[in-house]
């Protein structure tokens, strides 16, 4: 999963990107508006987690923005404002959730992954192939009953995979969803990763190698 976290509080923005990286979400974080569409011009986010407080282009704006261009990521506002008016006006802008300051971080982890799960077309709470099973939301892996320890990165690769149903995920399309903007693109980092979850996952392999073209659960 790629979030994108817009927040002028520079120190919680940090915050709350490192607490989602440790939940294996790759996430790229800015500081003011404009900076803000200039990624999502570039970049798909699963979750957009949005101040509405933002210096240049405010953060209304910027839901006005998505909303309007039909950007497919999800939206969740993160605001100081918590009165029920302020909540409906934030959900009418296109919000698809809204969290006030201050928040418990268990909440915001628990409705990111909700977030992620609206996606189209919708998925499981776990997502189940080939005897793997993934819970995104308590962060475990099983392989025919049996726990399988992964990294966070490594937990996120195997989510991406998973959540392409069969379909080829290119080595440039897994750094781009399971690492954050400043991963080396020429980088062999998605080739030792995809290794180390091969082996981890045991025999018979379930991560296929399609030459000049990615990899395959």
């Amino acid at each position: 999963m790629r979030v994108l976290v817009v927040e002028d509080e520079q120190v919680l923005a940090d915050a709350v990107a490192v607490g989602l990286r440790r939940e294996s979400m790759a996430v790229d974080v800015v500081y003011d508006g404009d900076t803000a569409l200039e990624h999502l011009w570039v970049n798909e986010y699963d979750v957009v987690v949005l101040d509405r407080d933002l210096p240049g282009v405010h953060g209304d704006e910027v839901a006005r923005t998505l909303v309007k261009d039909g950007y497919p990521g999800r939206i969740l506002m993160l605001t100081a404002s918590d009165g029920v008016e302020d909540k409906v006006e934030g959900l009418s802008l296109g919000a698809d959730d809204y969290l006030a300051k201050p928040f418990a971080f268990a909440e915001l982890i628990a409705r990111v992954h909700a977030l992620a799960r609206r996606a189209t077309p919708p998925l499981p709470p776990v997502l189940e192939r080939h005897g793997i099973a993934l819970d995104p939301a308590n962060h475990t892996v099983h392989r025919d009953g049996t726990e399988v320890s992964l990294t966070p990165k490594e937990f996120a690769v195997l989510q991406v995979l998973m959540r392409a149903q069969g379909t080829v995920v290119s080595a440039e399309g897994l750094l781009e969803k399971a690492w954050d903007e400043n991963a080396d693109p020429f980088t062999n980092v998605v080739r030792v990763t995809v290794m180390t979850l091969r082996k981890k996952l045991g025999e018979p392999a379930v991560i296929h190698t399609v030459p000049g073209a990615g990899y395959r659960l």
